[in-house]
């Protein structure tokens, strides 16, 4: 599954695919460009290979797309993990789907129900002190 959080309405836009090599990534942001057509749009991804593709890099900085990796290990600071995690817990967590498609299914239907309920992401980590400019982490 590709997914994109949309940060002005909190909706989140899906595609599942049998595969997720770089051509399923570069249909997933042609799609993504298609549905935001103006402006310069920022995918926050992970370091996954197929992210990485120069043909991706290439049809991204031709369409206006940037993409943002985020640090090893610290998918954290990208806020779709914690949709991911709500989708996993109410679809997946105890689950015994009697087949893919039933499976493709209920993920549907819960994101439907979430981008129905959903609010714009303004703030994140309010009260985080890592935030603040004070804030020394413990590190070696």
């Amino acid at each position: 599954m590709f997914a994109a959080l949309d940060l002005a309405s909190g909706q989140m836009f899906y595609r599942i695919r049998d595969r997720t090599r770089w051509l399923e990534f570069l249909e997933f942001c042609r799609q993504l460009r298609g549905r935001f057509p103006s402006g310069r749009l920022y995918l926050v991804c992970d370091n996954y290979g197929a992210h990485q593709k120069a043909e991706v890099l290439a049809w991204c900085a031709d369409h206006g797309v940037e993409l943002v990796f985020t640090p090893s290990n610290a998918s954290w600071l990208n806020w779709i993990e914690c949709e991911f995690t709500a989708l996993r817990y109410f679809t997946l967590d105890g689950s015994d789907y009697p087949s893919h498609a039933a499976q493709e299914t209920a993920i549907a239907r819960y994101i439907r129900w979430a981008d129905h309920h959903a609010t714009p992401k303004r703030r994140f980590a309010v009260n985080s002190k890592i935030r603040r400019p004070d804030y020394q982490p413990n590190v070696a």
